[in-house]
């Protein structure tokens, strides 16, 4: 192995990766980030909770060996030899890591709250390459860490015992937490560079705030309720069910508008209803009530008026998401949007519109598409 090392060195390839190597951290994490997005799909497959699974595990066993290689106990073994190539195994597993969950929370229509989850952790990345001399760098490493382990397990358990709520997502945390401080501890206690590097107490408080932190981001709904998640949502002018498939008329986006499909103003003539359809992904044999949340803006108050709460529900296995409508007659002018939210009241998207009444049948831009 080691000849087949010196000789893969002296290649051309070999020596502009040497030359490169300050940036091989960044393209190993966007190595597994493209190797996740080509070959996930979805949560509850055999294939990709093995793939997570092991990921994780990887993950771990990578960082405590990262951390205790300078020990005595590792010294002329295999381990140590190639303990260079931790670093970029650990930015392997946190790239793929992390583009699996961006896959699963990009399912839904409410962008803003998943954008924010790869944001977060990419900013945290590129913190620890170019602030490593201010900031420790198993701080970050750790703190990486317990957020990519707490996404991990609020996927996985709600998966695998088929039921989901706001306790599943407390008792995810609790045991991310515990898995978290247990393998910190275990390191901790190992390693004399660790602890020579790091002060406990800091480490476990800085977790722990980044557990609270969570939380109050799930508790104002600024986490989406995985593993639900939309896969379309759009106003409609009509909604009909044909064949086990569902028909839908609606005003499109102009090409360059991609992030919506419908268009954001709605065109209605006197005594047309205006239909909500979404489409919401649940992991099979998880049942789900959905809500679709009506809400006008009114522009005296200046706030968001509540008028109807109609109920559908979702049952988990259908690749394109399990598909449901709501309508509503004699709405009145203005902006509208509509919450898809859960029995616990937490946001899995919102399809927002503006209303504007029309003498003659609106004909421009007009789709019909099966879902």
């Amino acid at each position: 192995m080691k000849r087949t090392l010196v000789r893969y060195r002296n290649t051309a390839f070999g020596r502009f990766v040497y030359r490169n190597q300050k940036y091989a951290p960044i393209l190993f994490f966007m190595g597994g980030f493209i190797f996740d997005t080509l070959t996930l799909g979805r949560i509850d497959r055999v294939y990709d909770t093995v793939v997570l699974c092991s990921h994780m595990s990887l993950l771990s066993i990578t960082l405590y060996l990262y951390n205790t290689v300078d020990e005595d106990k590792w010294e002329g073994t295999f381990i140590e030899r190639y303990s260079e190539y931790f670093p970029l195994a650990i930015q392997f597993f946190f790239g793929a890591l992390s583009s699996a969950f961006v896959i699963y929370f990009f399912r839904s229509v409410s962008m803003s709250k998943t954008l924010f989850f790869f944001i977060l952790l990419v900013l945290l990345l590129f913190a620890n390459e170019f602030l490593k001399r201010k900031i420790s760098n198993k701080y970050l490493q750790f703190s990486i860490y317990f957020f990519i382990s707490f996404t991990f397990f609020a996927f996985m358990i709600p998966t695998l015992i088929k039921e989901m709520n706001t306790f599943i997502f407390i008792i995810s945390g609790l045991i991310s937490l515990g898995c978290t401080l247990a393998l910190i501890t275990f390191i901790y206690s190992s390693s004399s560079g660790t602890r020579a590097e790091i002060s406990l107490k800091k480490l476990i408080s800085l977790i722990l705030s980044i557990y609270i932190t969570i939380n109050v981001f799930y508790y104002f709904n600024l986490i989406p309720p995985v593993p639900l998640a939309m896969d379309n949502g759009l106003v409609a002018h009509d909604v009909r069910k044909i064949n086990n498939e569902y028909i839908v008329t609606y005003e499109r986006n102009p090409w360059y508008v991609f992030w919506r499909k419908h268009h954001v103003t709605f065109h209605r003539q006197a005594d047309q209803r205006v239909y909500v359809f979404t489409s919401v992904f649940a992991p099979t044999n998880l049942k789900k009530s959905i809500f679709h949340r009506w809400k006008w803006y009114n522009p005296e108050t200046g706030k968001w008026e509540v008028t109807d709460d109609i109920d559908f529900e979702v049952a988990g296995g259908r690749d394109r998401g399990f598909r449901g409508y709501t309508y509503k007659n004699n709405l009145r002018e203005g902006q509208w949007k509509v919450e898809v939210i859960t029995e616990e009241e937490l946001i899995l998207g919102i399809v927002d519109f503006e209303i504007k009444n029309t003498s003659e049948s609106h004909q421009e831009g007009m789709v019909k598409r099966s879902f």
